[in-house]
């Protein structure tokens, strides 16, 4: 009898564990079929960090530079999208490209250089923000985030508590830093942000998916425009510095149009010796035209070159001559549809 019963936990076990599966499989399925093809004209998401800190050039921009940017992007009849209208609206494709303007980590040379420009300006933005620094040397205090908090234009984003490498944490610190921060923002400001920023836009498949259920939308900072098809929990965005800030640069970024998929795999963005190089597939949807013009490149081996590529059935896949080095590992394509530049990127983090 008790054998009996041992053997019929065991089959029950074994057929929830096969049930699991296919449901996962039907689900990720099912989720493939109700993408379509939206001929998106997308949203540019454009990143920055500090204003006229001259000794931080990988993050900083002079306030020069800055409001030649914005320049360009009003003198192309672009919009500014306001961060809660782009929220609100993400899952509807857009018939005119628009900027979304994102501000990284609360520095005080934001408050002090480009927040009175924008304020004058009534540009919209986001403000991502450690909770851990602020009020520390070089960062802006609480009652400064508040104002801007208050101001119509401007949305207050998630930046996790102490902006540190989250993804050589355990689970368990990952969590506990965001369980941190986000009690001192309801504390200082009444409520948790429904944006988030991931510090360095570097993210695991873990991570991912407790910001899926705890946030509306997040990004990273791989290249690339955003589409009603990109995961809402992993969007890019254009890193902007004293580097590749440059004018001419700029002015080709604000061309770019979304490079629409429906699937990219592997979802885990953290490699380990196990999974790199990663086993890289995107499938493309069977309408999208000119998909045959596609280039990419990546760094593996720490060295940029044009991918190993093969597309075959509108799914593209590449062979990686060797593995990527660390800290970071990238992929951009892009492709010339009929005149349209269209991009996506794509960033591993290599332990």
């Amino acid at each position: 009898m008790i054998i009996k019963k041992i053997l019929f936990l065991a089959a029950s076990t074994i057929n929830f564990f096969i049930f699991s599966i296919i449901f996962t499989l039907n689900s990720s399925a099912q989720e493939d079929n109700n993408k379509f093809f939206s001929n998106d004209e997308g949203v540019l998401s454009i990143m920055y960090h500090r204003f006229n800190e001259f000794k931080y050039p990988s993050t900083n921009i002079s306030m020069d530079i800055f409001k030649n940017h914005i320049q360009l992007i009003l003198d192309a009849n672009l919009t500014f999208y306001h961060p809660k209208k782009f929220e609100d609206e993400f899952n509807i494709p857009k018939k005119e490209k628009k900027i979304l303007l994102t501000i990284d980590d609360a520095f005080q040379s934001f408050y002090d250089n480009a927040w009175p420009y924008l304020k004058e300006n009534q540009i919209p933005f986001v403000l991502f923000v450690s909770t851990e620094p602020v009020g520390n040397n070089g960062y802006m205090n609480w009652e400064q985030i508040r104002e801007i908090d208050k101001s119509k234009f401007a949305v207050i984003g998630h930046h996790s508590h102490s902006h540190d490498y989250l993804i050589d944490k355990s689970e368990e610190e990952f969590l506990n830093d965001i369980k941190t921060s986000n009690l001192i923002f309801k504390k200082e400001l009444g409520y948790l942000p429904s944006l988030f920023s991931y510090p360095f836009g570097e993210y695991s498949k873990f991570m991912r998916e407790y910001i899926s259920q705890n946030f509306k939308i997040a990004f990273g900072q791989h290249s690339g425009i955003i589409d009603v098809n990109k995961n809402r929990y992993e969007l890019p965005r254009f890193p902007i510095n004293e580097k590749y800030g440059e004018i001419k640069r700029f002015k080709s970024i604000i061309k770019y149009y979304p490079l629409e998929y429906k699937s990219l795999e592997p979802q885990e963005k953290k490699l380990t010796k196990n999974n790199n190089p990663p086993k890289f597939k995107v499938k493309f949807f069977n309408d999208q035209k000119n998909i045959d013009n596609i280039n990419c490149y990546s760094n593996e081996g720490d060295k940029w070159m044009k991918s190993n590529v093969k597309l075959v059935n509108n799914e593209l896949t590449i062979n990686f001559r060797e593995p990527f080095l660390p800290r970071r590992g990238r992929i951009n394509c892009s492709l010339n549809d009929n005149g349209k530049w269209r991009w996506f990127g794509t960033q591993f983090i290599i332990r």
